[in-house]
C-alpha cells in the first residue's frame, strides 16, 4: 500500500475523461479505490461524468461478477435524482464500495478506445433536445431503466453491455449537450428493453441461440 495518487481536478481547468481514466489506472497500482475517491477525483465535473466512468466496465463483454448489481444501484440512484431534478446523492455504504483492482485495470485498458472515441465525437448539436430542465430530466429516465436492467445478475452475453451503452451515450450527450448522442442513447435503451423482453418471453435459450448464430 502506498500513498494515493488521486487528486481533485481544478474546476477552472477540467481534465479530459481519458486523463481521469489514466489517473484511476495509476491509483489501482497503489491500492483499491472506492467510489468516494473516484468522485473526489472528478470534483467539479459532475455526476454525469461519474456515471459514464462506472458504466464503462459494462461496455465490453468482460464479465464483472458481483459488480453489476452494486454499480447498477449507484447509477439508478443518481438517475432517479436527475430525473426528479434533484442534486445527485449516494449513501455512505455505496460511496465506500471498493473496486477490485485486477478486474478494473483490465477493463479500463480495453475501454480507453471508447473514451477517446467519445472525446473526438461529442460536441454541442441538436441543442433543442437539452434546451430546458424538463427535457434534461426526461432524458434521465432511460438511464434509470437501464440501471435497473444492470441490477439483474444474468449470466447472459451482452445482458450488461446493451443497457450500459445507452447509459454512456445519454450521459455523454447530456454532459456536452449533444442531442445526437442522446438520441442514439434512447435507441440503445429501446434495444435493451427489447433484448430483456426476449429473455423474459422466450427464455435464455433464445438468447443463447442468437449468440451462437452471431458467432
Amino acid at each position: 500500500m502506498g500513498a494515493s495518487v488521486i487528486a481533485a481536478a481544478d474546476p477552472t481547468q477540467p481534465r479530459r475523461l481519458s486523463e481521469e481514466l489514466a489517473l484511476i489506472l495509476r491509483e489501482f497500482e497503489v491500492e483499491q479505490v472506492t467510489l468516494r475517491e473516484v468522485i473526489g477525483l472528478m470534483h467539479g465535473r459532475g455526476y454525469l461524468l461519474f456515471v459514464m466512468l462506472i458504466s464503462l466496465p459494462f461496455c465490453t463483454p468482460i464479465p464483472l461478477p458481483g459488480l453489476s448489481t452494486p454499480l447498477g444501484l449507484v447509477i439508478g440512484i443518481i438517475g432517479v435524482r436527475l430525473a426528479l431534478g434533484q442534486k445527485p446523492w449516494l449513501p455512505a455504504r455505496l460511496l465506500d464500495l471498493r473496486l477490485p483492482p485486477a478486474v478494473f485495470k483490465k477493463v479500463f485498458a480495453v475501454t480507453q478506445r471508447i473514451i477517446l472515441w467519445f472525446e473526438r465525437l461529442l460536441r454541442p448539436r441538436l441543442l433543442w433536445l437539452t434546451a430546458t430542465p424538463m427535457l434534461r430530466q426526461l432524458h434521465a429516465i432511460p438511464i434509470v431503466i437501464c440501471a435497473a436492467l444492470l441490477l439483474l445478475p444474468l449470466p447472459i452475453p451482452f445482458s450488461n453491455t446493451v443497457p450500459a451503452w445507452s447509459i454512456m451515450l445519454i450521459s455523454g450527450g447530456l454532459l456536452e449537450r449533444d442531442g445526437g448522442f442522446i438520441l442514439a442513447g434512447h435507441v440503445a435503451a429501446l434495444f435493451a428493453i427489447a433484448f430483456f423482453t426476449v429473455i423474459g418471453v422466450f427464455g435464455t435459450e433464445a438468447v443463447s441461440w442468437l449468440w451462437k448464430w452471431a458467432q
